[in-house]
This record gives structure tokens, sequence and C-alpha cells, in this order.
């Protein structure tokens, strides 16, 4: 008999006699049980969970409801991003702006308000806080690490809340040691994640460098493990003779690292 959910032809509802094939039956148990999880995540203590996929009331026309109304939701929630957003075109349009930000090479600065570099880092904050920064609209802070490029991009960051993908490949590593310098958590969650994600043996040891600089502990297990896993590519290219030159006690963990590895692979 076909089934009376998925055939374009479904037999005539008869109750009980109606039956789903095992697809839909599977599909809606993990419908039911997902629903179910997020609706107990969000209700507070294990300890005061029910168990929802046993109520009587979460049907499959429950389930129907409760995504609609996740729909409007996250409808409402664009709306508040969008409303919420003035901030970015201050920003673009130079609205207001009451402190220039000066890169650290010769480019011109960057106008910038302060209460939301206050909001964004504690650090600037703290900079904002001092008695030199309150002043009138021509007060000047200096970022010297990070180049005219670099600094817009990090500015657009903290407008915005995130960056196009061109943009964070091309100064990830340097929005990464302003995001720890500054104490922007967001940003360097961001970074690391994106670093994970697109490591490789080009990039292994920057990625490296940079996560000792930040002392990010996940980040530099995970990039001592993929060099370790790619040691050929890696230790024989060019690139490593400069990174040995500068890095000499990273060197040293790779080598450790690695003897570590064999021992284990010998043990096994």
């Amino acid at each position: 008999m076909d089934c009376t959910i998925c055939t374009s032809m479904p037999v005539m509802l008869r109750p009980p006699r109606n039956i789903i094939c095992s697809t839909c039956y599977e599909g809606a148990r993990s419908v039911i049980f997902f629903i179910n999880k997020q609706l107990q995540t969000a209700q507070g203590p294990a300890d005061q969970k029910p168990n929802l996929c046993k109520a009587s009331y979460l049907t499959l026309e429950n389930v129907s409801k409760w995504v609609r109304d996740m729909k409007a939701e996250s409808e409402e929630l664009g709306e508040k991003i969008r409303f919420l957003s003035g901030f970015s075109v201050a920003f673009r349009d130079q609205i207001h702006t009451d402190i220039l930000l000066q890169p650290g090479e010769s480019g011109p600065p960057i106008p910038a308000h302060k209460a939301l570099l206050a909001i964004r880092s504690e650090v600037f904050n703290n900079i904002l806080d001092s008695d030199g920064c309150k002043a009138p609209a021509t007060d000047t802070v200096k970022l010297p690490e990070l180049n005219h490029e670099e600094l817009e991009s990090l500015l657009e960051f903290l407008y915005n809340g995130d960056l196009p993908e061109d943009k964070m490949n091309k100064h990830i590593y340097s929005l990464s040691l302003a995001a720890d310098k500054y104490g922007i958590s967001y940003l360097q969650k961001l970074c690391e994640c994106h670093m994970l994600k697109s490591m490789s043996p080009a990039n292994a040891l920057d990625v490296l460098e940079v996560a000792d600089v930040c002392s990010s502990l996940k980040l530099k297990e995970n990039a001592l493990d993929y060099i370790v896993k790619n040691m050929h590519d890696i230790v024989f290219s060019a690139k490593y003779d400069s990174f040995a030159l500068k890095n000499p006690h990273l060197c040293v963990q790779i080598s450790r690292a690695s003897l570590m590895d064999a021992k284990r692979k010998s043990v096994s």
C-alpha cells in the first residue's frame, strides 16, 4: 500500500489502516526528537525538563506550527539587526565621527566613533577613558601594528560584526593579533575558527605562530598536529628556514610533537 504522506496519489485515509513508509516514519521521529531537544534546552535545568516527545500535544501538526514560529522569529531578528545597523551607516558616511584612528604606516587616519570602540573593546574603552582622550573630535589614537587596509577591515568588522570572505582571508593573521591585543573576543573566536577550517601546508606555520603569540592553546595544538601529519611538505619547504630563524622555540615544539607522534605509532 502506498505511503499516505509521500505518495503523489495517497489512498483514502481510513484509520487505523493508514500507513507511512519507513523513510517518512524515521523522518518524523527525527524531526520531533530535534524539536524536543531544542525545547528542552530552552526550558531550563535538566531536572525540570519534561520529555516532550511523549507529550500528546507534540504532533506533526505542532511541528509545523513550531517551524512557522521559528520563521517568524527569524524575520523579526532580521528586522532588529537592520534596525541596529545604523552605526555601520554612520561609519560609511562618517556621520558625527569623534575620533581618528591612525594606522602604523603613513596612510591617512580613519574617522570612527568613540562610543562604538568602547563598547566593542575593553582595551579601547580604557584608552578612551584616559585623560588624554577626553577632548574634541580631533583626538587621534595610533594602532601601529595595522596598516591602513588592515585597520579599515578591523573597523568594518567592529561596525558590522562580520567581514566579506576575501577580506577575512587576506587579513586573518593581523586581525587575529589585533583581536588579541585589544580584547575583541568575538573577532578572535571567528579568526580561530577560520584558521582551523583553512589550515594547509602553505599556512600551517603562520597559524602556529599566531596561535603562540595569542596564547590560543586549542589553535596551537591543532596547528602542531597538522604540521606533524604533513611534516615532509612543511619542514622541507623554503618557508620553514625563515620560520626557524624567527621562532626557534616553536621548532623545538614541532620536533618534540613529531617524536611523540612517532613513539605513539611505534607502540600501536
